[in-house]
């Protein structure tokens, strides 16, 4: 790639982190996704508005081929995290020690930066691919992923993905569902002197934490996947009672469930509700009910695992680049949860993760990307679209 091209992605990210588009911004990223659309359009790329929510946004751009090849798409989600807590300015994107700076930066406008210039400069070199590359720049990653299932319920499709996720420079080609429930424990009230007249819904929680620490989780490990890992879970956040004189009348418990292939929100919910049901037939002063929490719930779709696909042409396809670039083995990474499932679960579209950007700098107090790491996944990007699409 020549230095114009190794210039244009740093300033491109550094121009993407300093339009806020987080939840807590007046119309979240509807002004970074403006800025996409005209940035691309003034490059040449057919380029088109999805109306998620008002004026919230995916940016849908296309660099056409001959016809002859199979079509990639390159995903990203354009949304952030707020910059509560960081310790530099989250909008400067002001490059120190080589690194550009800022909220976004790593996850992951720096990735969306790497494929917008990827598809900028196949452009430039005048000849057309056999297949077309397709940015989906997406919303609502951070939040419900409202983006992305807008785009495959759109029917935007691909004959393979690219999730430009922080990988290290290596690849995930699975990953994990998610699903994140509460559950309410109902006791009754009494006052701390006399605590024989009351229900201490502290107490059944407890009983449930313990019983699904010595019964499920040892059964969770045992679910392995080669490409994922086992099933997982954890207690995340639990409040309880009004004051240390009064017996707990209510509890509430909250924790994130990982699931692997094979699995679905019924089933793994039907877990929980069997050791619910096991503990009111011990106890009949036992009441509690699940709920799967609106901060996870998506409008129709669930976040749905990764699966795998290593034979397909977009794995292999991002295995031989990746190897040649770095001139070894590319990691297989295990991550946490990705647009990807989306794409891979209800899209139907071999989909593999891999981007600019180291995982830990994700959301840190001092988000940052590596400037190399930009200008290699441009051209990164670029030989898998050339390798792909002929």
């Amino acid at each position: 790639m020549d230095e114009l091209n190794k210039s244009e992605v740093v300033k491109l990210t550094q121009e993407l982190v300093r339009i806020p588009s987080h939840s807590d911004v007046k119309d979240k990223e509807s002004n970074v996704a403006e800025f996409i659309y005209n940035y691309c359009r003034e490059k040449g790329l057919e380029v088109e508005f999805q109306e998620v929510e008002g004026l919230r946004r995916n940016v849908i751009a296309r660099l056409r081929g001959n016809g002859t090849g199979k079509n990639l798409m390159l995903s990203g989600h354009i949304d952030t995290v707020p910059p509560y807590e960081m310790i530099i300015d989250p909008f400067s994107g002001e490059i120190v020690d080589g690194y550009v700076l800022g909220r976004g930066s790593n996850d992951m406008k720096g990735a969306v930066a790497c494929m917008i210039t990827a598809m900028v400069n196949i452009k430039k070199k005048g000849k057309p691919l056999g297949g077309d590359i397709i940015l989906a720049a997406v919303v609502g990653e951070e939040e419900k992923s409202d983006g992305v299932e807008h785009l495959v319920k759109c029917g935007v499709t691909a004959d393979g993905a690219i999730e430009g996720e922080p990988s290290n420079y290596g690849y995930s080609l699975g990953h994990r569902g998610l699903e994140w429930i509460e559950i309410k424990f109902q006791g009754k009230r009494a006052h701390g002197c006399t605590p024989e007249l009351g229900i201490n819904a502290i107490s059944k929680a407890s009983k449930f934490i313990q019983k699904v620490e010595t019964e499920l989780m040892p059964k969770l490990k045992e679910r392995k996947n080669k490409w994922m890992g086992p099933d997982i879970m954890n207690f995340g956040y639990i409040y309880g009672g009004v004051a240390p004189s009064f017996v707990a009348d209510s509890c509430i418990l909250q924790f994130d469930r990982r699931y692997t292939p094979g699995e679905n929100v019924a089933s793994v919910i039907k877990e929980y509700q069997d050791i619910i049901d096991e503990l009111k037939a011990e106890d009949p002063e036992f009441k509690a009910e699940i709920i799967r929490m609106d901060s996870g719930v998506m409008n129709e779709f669930d976040h749905a695992p990764l699966i795998a696909e290593p034979d397909s042409r977009v794995a292999k396809t991002v295995y031989s680049v990746l190897k040649e670039f770095n001139k070894k083995e590319p990691e297989i990474v295990v991550r946490g949860w990705t647009d990807a499932g989306i794409l891979s679960t209800y899209g139907k579209i071999p989909t593999v993760v891999t981007g600019p950007g180291n995982v830990k700098y994700s959301h840190a107090k001092d988000e940052k990307i590596p400037v190399v790491d930009l200008v290699n996944y441009a051209e990164i990007y670029t030989r898998i679209a050339e390798e792909f699409c002929r």
